[in-house]
């Protein structure tokens, strides 16, 4: 179990961290918040998986993807995260 959850994070930490740098401008994320994207962006990437290749359907359409996988899902992630963040504005 501890296992699975070290490699959830050091996969979340690889996606998230090459989704920043392949989307364009500046994102201001903490490293806690790139790893979370990265993890997120895994589970995006084992829906669509499922989506598109109906692969694995035995774990349910919920699941963690790849490396690619994880890697596509973080872009989607970060794109939307900096779509909808791009949206708050402050006042003073």
């Amino acid at each position: 179990m501890l296992g699975l959850i070290i490699t959830i994070v050091v996969v979340g930490l690889i996606a998230g961290a090459l989704a920043r740098l392949v989307v364009p401008g500046r994102q201001n994320l903490s490293i806690g918040m790139t790893i979370l994207i990265g993890i997120i962006g895994s589970f995006v990437g084992g829906f669509l998986g499922y989506l598109l290749f109906h692969k694995d359907a035995d774990d349910g359409f919920l699941q963690p993807a790849g490396l690619l996988g994880s890697i596509i899902g973080a872009i989607i992630v970060l794109l939307i995260w900096i779509r909808v963040g791009g949206r708050r504005s402050i006042t003073n």
